[in-house]
This record gives C-alpha cells, structure tokens and sequence, in this order.
C-alpha cells in the first residue's frame, strides 16, 4: 500500500519535471501566445462571429514580454481600431468600396493613429478595416462584430500575461557573481600593493561590466511587470554597484604607480583586504569611512616628501584615499532591503 503511494507520489514529481521542463525548452512567452492565440479563436467561434481567426491575431500581437508592455500595446490596438473603424465606415459609405479609396484611408489613417501615440495599433486595426472593405458594407451588426473580435484577442492576451514567471532568483545569482568579482578585484589591488605582483588579468572588471548590465536589464523588465506595488531595490543596487565599478576602473592606474614598498601602500592594501572580505547587499559603509578617515589623516601627518618621486607617491595616495572614499560613500547611500537581503 505505501509502496504504491510512494510510486505514485514519485510519478506525480517526475511529470511535474517533465512539465517545468518543457515549459523552459518551448519558452514561457511562446506557450502563453499559443494559448492565448487559440483560446481567442475558440471564444470568437463559440459566438459564431466573423472573421473569428482575427480574435487570434489580436491575442498574438498583444502578448508581449512585461504586464506594462502588454496593457499598452492593447490599449493603443483599442485606439487605433475605435480610429480605424470610424474612418473606414465614414470613407467607404461616401466614397465607396474601391481600392483607390482603401489607399487614401490608409494614408488619412497612419499618421493619425501615429499622432496619437497608437502606432502598436495599425496592423490590427488594418485587418479589421479590410473586413469591412471585403463585405462592402457598415452596419450596427458588423461594427460589433468587430469591437468584440478586438476585445476577445485583447481579453485573452492579458489574461495570459497575468502570469509572469519571476526572474527574482535569476536576480539574486547575479548579484552574488557580481559581488564575487567586486571581491577579487579589491583582493587583486591589496596583492599588487602588498608585493607588486602582477599576474592578475583584469578579466573580473569585464565580467563585473556585463553582471551589472544583465543585472539592470532583469531588474527593469521585473519593474515592469509590477503594477499596483514599485519594489526597485535590485534595479538601485545594480545602479549602486555601476558606479562603484566606474571608481574601481579609476583606481587601476593609480594603483599601478605606487610602490609596494612605501609603508602607506602596506596600510592601504590592509583595508583593501577588509573591504574585499566585507563586500554584501547590507550597508556597513559608514564603519570603513571611518577607518579611511583615520587612514587620511595619519597620512597628512606624515613629514613632507623630500623628492619630486616621494612628492608624485603622495599625491597617487591621496587620490587613491579619495576615490575609495565616493566608493564607499555611494554604499553608505543605498537603502537595502532588511527583510530579504540583509546577512
């Protein structure tokens, strides 16, 4: 009895595999279109409407990769059509059904729907003007038929985008590789300063870059398919850590005049080691400005340089000290989240 509820209960888990699985190779987006495409039609035939295949269509255009897109493509679709099915019914009763006057429509009919901002809407809104050129004929009854055609392709397009899967975790596993790299290359800069070794590529600085990047471009798509709550933490963070990168490429150049045997250039490879091992989404910025406000003061009450070398070696460090303080200073003015990314 238990082995066939265990049996069961591993079936169960081994198709719901198999689903996930095959929900990641065909792709979320395509698999919503599809449903979406032929809930349409089947709604729109079920109403015994004509042309019910443009249902479809409408659905498959106004499937888009965010809520927000998808709410604006259908809102410009409902535009353009209302503009659409005016024109036309107004043009082909005075004018007439003729090809002549199809082309003139269409040049009346773009650039107002352009002017109004529903440039989204002139594919969808052209097929439903054509259904009017094709039966040569307005009335109440056909006019119906296609706001409800419209309505039924937009109805099931956002139904479908109410599910948006969350890129959260896709998220949060960027954030720990980018910091990862933030770490090596304090780590790197401490081991130059330390003995001048110089084997490092830079490859992490590269890698940070396109974190960031992949970072950004997650976080404004989940931004976008929030709409009644603006939760931007990970869109700041990836800003907050864009510009700390900008400083730690300043800081290279820097780093590579000074001589690991000047004993502030042992001092400063300390601390570069204790931001390396202290590099997380909290906020503990306010602690090393401190100690980097000790580090520049000990460092003013040095005797004055005696060389124009010891003179260019104090100056590096000076500017080094400056450029890690705005970097620390960009991290003491993020706000993290405490409930969720605090360690």
């Amino acid at each position: 009895m238990h082995g066939d509820k265990g049996t069961s209960l591993l079936d169960l888990m081994k198709k719901g595999k198999d689903i996930e699985y095959m929900f990641n190779i065909i792709g979320y987006r395509t698999l919503k279109t599809a449903i979406g495409a032929a809930l349409a039609i089947f709604i729109a035939e079920q109403l015994q409407l004509d042309f019910y295949v443009s249902a479809g269509i409408t659905a498959v255009l106004c499937i888009s990769v965010t809520r927000k897109d998808s709410l604006m493509a259908s809102w410009q679709r409902i535009v353009a059509c209302v503009i659409g099915l005016t024109l036309a019914s107004v043009m082909f009763e005075l004018l007439g059904y003729h090809a002549i006057v199809l082309c003139v429509l269409l040049l009346l009919f773009i650039p107002i729907v352009v002017y109004f901002n529903a440039k989204k809407g002139i594919v969808t809104s052209t097929v439903f003007m054509l259904h009017l050129y094709t039966l040569e004929q307005v009335t109440l009854g056909i006019l119906l038929n296609e706001i409800l055609l419209l309505l039924i392709g937009v109805g099931a397009a956002l139904l479908m985008n109410t599910y948006m899967p969350s890129n959260e975790k896709q998220m949060r596993n960027t954030q720990e590789e980018l910091e990862q790299c933030f770490q090596k290359i304090w780590y790197e800069y401490a081991r130059y300063l330390r003995g001048n070794i110089t084997n490092w590529s830079g490859e992490e600085l590269i890698t940070a870059s396109k974190k960031i990047d992949d970072g950004l471009a997650n976080a404004l798509r989940a931004s976008d398919n929030q709409l009644f709550r603006h939760d931007n933490y990970f869109y700041h963070y990836f800003k907050m850590r864009e510009k700390q990168l900008e400083i730690l490429k300043r800081m290279l150049p820097l780093i590579s005049t000074l001589d690991h045997t000047v004993v502030q250039s042992q001092k400063i490879a300390e601390f570069m080691e204790e931001l390396s091992n202290a590099i997380h989404p909290g906020n503990t910025a306010i602690l090393y400005l401190k100690q980097l406000h000790e580090l520049t003061e000990a460092l003013r009450e040095m005797e004055l340089p005696r060389s124009r070398k010891e003179f260019e070696v104090r100056s590096a460090l000076f500017h080094l000290l400056y450029e890690m303080k705005i970097y620390l200073t960009i991290k003491k003015k993020f706000q993290p989240d405490p409930k969720r990314h605090q360690r």
